[in-house]
């Protein structure tokens, strides 16, 4: 289903929200809402091992775990669960409860209807995960847990979780970084908010300790060349702190403190002096207080126009927007964007414009140029 074209949401949408929009009242529940963390990762990453730790962790928490296309073996007896009979089988499979409060189950077809069926149960649940196949692209389901229409505002999503192999991550990319092919392995770090490199004592096994960790070293600059808005997790097993992947909040216009240390991080960034078409991250900065409608029709020629020939993949950053004391927050998947007030500037605080770009063909030059058209004259 999740790689199904047809179950790909619409490509130009904008989420509208402002400090004074109406939304606020017609999703009382949205505080009550539980998050979908997506689990994605190459083949053979770990993906299915982080779900069996999670499913199997004496965490005190009520988990559903929505495993798709009937993925690889998560520890759960398959005898447990119902396949159905072929092409004629229940869209959703059956739920099957574990010893320590979790859920799982297998999506055949719909998983808007899954994660229904899910939010319906009588107990109440912490949290879902969501493990896509290995050759899944995550952007179609954040764009479907985003855009949440049909959901109601009953889940939310709340971060994509990607896992990579420590051992060979670099082969995975580099094989592929100058043919025709793109791989998901890319694309799935492209979109993550958390990165899990993952078997980081096979690294450490095959090589002694210096060179273990500047092998280690070199892959995270990689990952982080891709994208560096992520936060890389070392783990062994995908045995991981779940504080670390759950209610992360990462599309929570109101979660500016990571968001605020990530675009310091990034302001530095600059791939000017890079040429080829690779999927990296840039940031562009300005002084000046920008006209958001200008910034909307510049977002949206880059976006859905593709005006620039450049296939943005995420957007975040912060804008200082004219005639408002607000700190505006902008964030984009694919076509999909939203820009929100999220707090006060603060009386000393240095207002500034800074935007972080994921993707693929971009180009720092004509990105920064065209954003001054949306920026005011200097007084």
């Amino acid at each position: 289903m999740m790689e199904d074209d047809d179950e790909t949401p619409p490509l130009a949408i904008q989420i509208e929200e402002s400090a004074n929009s109406s939304s606020a009242v017609l999703k009382p529940s949205e505080e009550d809402s539980v998050g979908v963390t997506v689990i994605t990762g190459y083949l053979g990453a770990g993906k299915s091992t982080l779900v069996n730790y999670i499913l199997n962790a004496k965490h005190g928490k009520k988990i559903a775990v929505i495993l798709n296309e009937f993925g690889e073996e998560i520890g759960v007896e398959r005898a447990m669960i119902n396949e159905g009979d072929g092409d004629g089988g229940a869209i959703v499979e059956e739920w099957v409860e574990l010893a320590n409060g979790c859920v799982c189950c297998t999506v055949k077809h719909s998983l808007v209807q899954a994660l229904e069926q899910l939010i319906e149960r009588k107990d109440r649940l912490d949290h879902i995960l969501l493990e896509t196949t290995g050759l899944a692209n995550p952007a179609p389901l954040a764009s479907i847990l985003w855009l949440d229409d049909q959901l109601e505002s009953a889940v939310k999503l709340d971060s994509i979780i990607t896992v990579v192999d420590a051992r060979n991550l670099r082969v995975q990319l580099s094989e592929h970084r100058d043919s025709s092919s793109f791989p998901e392995a890319f694309l799935q770090i492209a979109f993550a908010d958390v990165i899990i490199l993952n078997k980081v004592d096979l690294v450490s096994n095959e090589a002694s300790g210096p060179v273990a960790s500047r092998v280690i070293e070199e892959l995270e600059k990689e990952i982080r060349n891709i994208n560096s808005l992520a936060e890389i997790i070392h783990s062994v097993k995908c045995e991981v702190n779940l504080s670390k992947i759950l209610d992360r909040k990462a599309y929570d216009a109101t979660q500016l403190a990571h968001l605020e240390t990530l675009l310091k991080e990034t302001a530095s960034l600059s791939t000017s002096n890079i040429h080829d078409s690779n999927v990296r991250t840039l940031c562009i900065t300005e002084h000046r207080q920008v006209d958001l409608d200008k910034v909307r029709l510049w977002l949206e020629e880059i976006l859905w126009e593709k005006k620039y020939n450049m296939d943005v993949y995420r957007c975040k950053g912060v804008l200082d927007v004219q005639n408002s004391d607000q700190l505006h927050t902008i964030q984009a998947v694919r076509e999909i964007y939203e820009i929100v007030p999220a707090r006060r500037w603060q009386e000393k605080e240095e207002r500034v414009v800074k935007i972080v770009f994921i993707g693929r063909n971009l180009d720092e030059v004509i990105l920064r140029d065209s954003f001054k058209t949306c920026t005011l004259p200097l007084l």
